[in-house]
């Protein structure tokens, strides 16, 4: 788990990856994630995090400060915790499933994020430490657009409704 309670996040609109690439350089985690009912105000989620059966479950709270900042409050939750809360789904919003690709490029951290329901486009993220920090992309990713302030492309919209705007 991270330091900071705050994520500070760009979010970019990528072409389709060449999968062959990723699956030769970048680590794939295999994601379920599930948006519980909002509470408190809060997005809160819970989290099924691994692969080949190896899991990590963490339970997120997520308030939003700016379309780039945000308190994020994660923790470390059991597999029976994890189904207990699977119970509070929010009725109004799917189960997101997707794969997950950690790229290394120029001692940056890259997420790109390949969901089932699109072939055409992906979701590429990068932590930041601040929000000016310089990022210098991988120069194999296409990048059709940021969307860090497209609340359509955060995965609490992605629940609910996928955009398939022409790219």
């Amino acid at each position: 788990m991270k330091d900071s309670i705050y994520e500070i996040e760009r979010k970019y609109l990528i072409r389709y990856p060449d999968m062959k690439l990723l699956n030769s350089s970048a680590d794939k985690t295999e994601i379920t994630q599930t948006y519980l009912r909002n509470r408190d105000g809060r997005t809160a989620r819970v989290r099924k995090r691994g692969l080949d059966g190896a899991y990590v479950y963490t339970h997120t709270q997520k308030t939003r400060i700016s379309d780039v900042k945000r308190i994020e409050l994660e923790r470390e939750i059991s597999q029976e915790e994890y189904t207990r809360l699977l119970e509070d789904a929010d009725p109004s919003r799917s189960v997101i499933h997707k794969d997950r690709y950690c790229l290394t490029y120029r001692e940056q951290m890259f997420e790109i994020d390949v969901y089932p329901f699109w072939n055409d486009r992906a979701i590429m993220e990068i932590e930041l430490d601040d929000e000016g920090q310089e990022i210098i992309f991988p120069p194999e990713i296409q990048i059709i657009r940021e969307v860090t302030s497209d609340k359509r492309y955060t995965n609490s919209s992605l629940a609910r409704q996928v955009p398939y705007d022409n790219i």
